[in-house]
């Protein structure tokens, strides 16, 4: 394992499941300092802190911390009591995921205002929100920062009954692009990981029925769904300084979902 997070301060949102935890302990694997945030679950926020704590002893860091943040991301003033309160505790900021997360089905023509509004707040104004207490700190001092997104293949593909999901997610990438082109000669670099299919809590409708798992594998060019933990290791990757002069691009981590599986077979065209 890499060590290209020693003394770094992360803060990884929505950290209590599935990617957010993987990208949490793979980044403490590398010697990293890991803020968790979390919005409702306690003990599954425990849980992620009890394997970075694990991850930290495994890779040597003693020295090395975890935090948790209970706070809400969708909401401006809990994200900026988090921010202070990591500001406090550690001095400094170097890394923000932005991970948080959810999503509801429902036919676009039956789905509630509500519901709209919740997955917009959590998926897209939190990340604004948490980026921009971010990018003020790295400009209160030097050394610039990074910050990675958890975008989706459905940034570019369409997602049906999942309208408010897919617009959040298109949104994000232009998220993105705009705060890197804003901040590029600054030091602070902002990216994107487009996950596929991959075996997260958020799946568990096909991930756990064979027959549903067989068709959504069926669909992605590689023949199986990811795992949270290489989604992770694209996270670190981006975050990292090897992915110095990487900015404003969102790197689909998919199996090859966003390269048109259903064209493997040319029934467009004649031979």
């Amino acid at each position: 394992m890499q060590q290209r997070f020693i003394g770094k301060n992360i803060l990884v949102t929505g950290a209590s499941t599935g990617i957010g935890r993987a990208i949490a302990v793979r980044l403490a694997q590398e010697g990293g300092n890991i803020a968790v945030n979390y919005s409702r679950n306690d003990v599954e926020a425990g849980k992620t802190a009890e394997r970075v704590r694990a991850a930290h002893d495994a890779g040597g860091y003693a020295n090395a911390k975890c935090n948790l943040h209970k706070a809400d991301v969708s909401q401006e003033q809990p994200v900026n009591d988090m921010i202070g309160e990591i500001l406090a505790n550690w001095g400094r900021l170097d890394v923000l995921i932005n991970n948080a997360g959810i999503q509801k089905p429902a036919a676009s023509h039956e789905s509630l205002t509500a519901d709209f509004d919740r997955i917009l707040g959590v998926n897209l104004r939190g990340c604004y929100l948490c980026s921009r207490a971010a990018i003020r700190h790295f400009l209160s001092r030097e050394g610039g920062g990074a910050i990675v997104n958890n975008s989706s293949v459905h940034e570019i593909i369409p997602k049906p009954k999942y309208l408010s999901y897919s617009i959040s997610k298109g949104g994000m990438e232009n998220l993105t692009k705009s705060l890197a082109l804003e901040y590029a000669d600054r030091g602070i670099r902002v990216n994107a990981v487009g996950p596929g299919a991959i075996v997260t809590p958020i799946n568990m409708a096909w991930i756990d029925d064979p027959v549903a798992r067989g068709e959504v594998e069926s669909h992605i060019p590689m023949g199986r769904a990811g795992e949270a933990e290489e989604i992770a290791a694209v996270f670190a990757f981006l975050a990292s300084g090897e992915a110095s002069y990487i900015t404003g691009q969102t790197l689909f981590a998919c199996g090859g979902l966003t390269l048109y599986p259903e064209f493997r077979v040319a029934w467009s065209s004649g031979e």
